[in-house]
């Protein structure tokens, strides 16, 4: 059974391998053996290939996300079935064609687009529990975001708008503006000096309690002049490197919290799970949708990291058909 693993941290190109693992046993009572259809690739997984967030033990198969069919059905289990599509709980070590897998939780997707409800168990996740968990959102109160044209981005609008909230987007391409307004996006404007000001002409003073921020670097600072007193800034990666650079003042005045957000620190079963259930329907109806970039068979996850690092939403074809 063909897999990518690691036998030790580094730089992804000279560290990531694909081998012949032994193919997984039989399901046991309560479990499932599923194959692994496909599986997103993201610069998180990167950064576990380097050592850079955890250090699993190793040697370890990656792949924090994905779908998979469920192939054999140990006794007891009557939730899922032969031939359902599932989503793979996080960090299930998906980059391998086939695993057993607990069936609790486990339930069959709707019908869609496959490669659309591959990404369900990730950024949804992400996006949901970040609306959910902090700010305490009601209905009518706005949310801003940076990033917005990327997969958290587009699952952050398509939750919001399910829930009633509404969402500022920032976003570094203009091209994408017509595409995130399509799929729900109440504002969306350059990530630019001019951005505040320009937003608050627009919106008067509606009350802004969450942003969101995946950039770092001189862009948060104008979350931080949208956000309405007592709200929350919440960032979930720093795709530039960049430190976060925000006025002290800024947050001392309008008592604003920050903090960072991993879906890793909430419980799968009470917390992930739920919102995987809410977005799933969302993307199966084209409400949700994230454009991909590439996709690539499981042999070829070099070429597929240099697309990751180019940018741009990459999958990959784990079982051969």
């Amino acid at each position: 059974m063909r897999a990518i693993q690691i036998a030790q941290f580094g730089n992804p190109g000279d560290v990531l391998r694909v081998v012949d693992l032994p193919e997984p046993p039989a399901p046991g009572a309560g479990e499932v053996k599923v194959a692994v259809e496909l599986s997103p690739v993201n610069l998180h997984d990167l950064l576990i290939v380097r050592g850079q967030f955890v250090r699993p033990p190793l040697p370890w198969v990656l792949g924090n996300e994905g779908i998979g069919r469920i192939i054999e059905v140990g006794s007891g289990v009557d939730t899922v079935e032969v031939g359902d599509l599932v989503v793979l709980p996080l960090l299930a070590g998906a980059w391998r064609e086939r695993l057993v897998l607990g069936a609790e939780g486990l339930f069959r997707l709707p019908e869609g687009n496959v490669e659309q409800l591959s990404m369900v168990g990730g950024n949804p996740a992400t996006a949901g529990l970040i609306l959910s968990e902090y700010a305490g959102l009601e209905p009518g109160d706005w949310v801003v975001q940076n990033a917005a044209n990327s997969g958290v981005g587009r699952s952050l609008i398509a939750l919001a708008k399910a829930r009633g909230f509404r969402t500022v987007n920032l976003a570094r391409d203009a091209s994408t503006f017509a595409d995130l307004t399509a799929s729900g996006a109440d504002i969306v404007h350059l990530d630019n000096a001019s951005a505040a000001e320009d937003v608050r002409r627009e919106i008067g003073a509606a009350r802004i309690a969450l942003a969101v921020d995946s950039v770092g670097g001189d862009g948060v600072g104008r979350l931080v002049d949208l956000l309405s007193d007592g709200g929350w800034l919440v960032t979930y990666a720093a795709a530039t490197g960049q430190p976060m650079s925000i006025n002290a003042m800024s947050l001392i005045g309008k008592h604003v919290t920050v903090r960072g957000f991993s879906a890793g620190d909430y419980d799968y079963a009470t917390k992930v799970l739920p919102v995987i259930h809410e977005a799933a329907p969302l993307v199966a109806s084209g409400a949700l949708f994230v454009p991909v970039a590439a996709v690539f068979e499981l042999d070829d996850i070099h070429a597929a990291v240099e697309q990751v690092v180019r940018g741009g939403k990459v999958l990959l074809k784990v079982a051969k058909s």
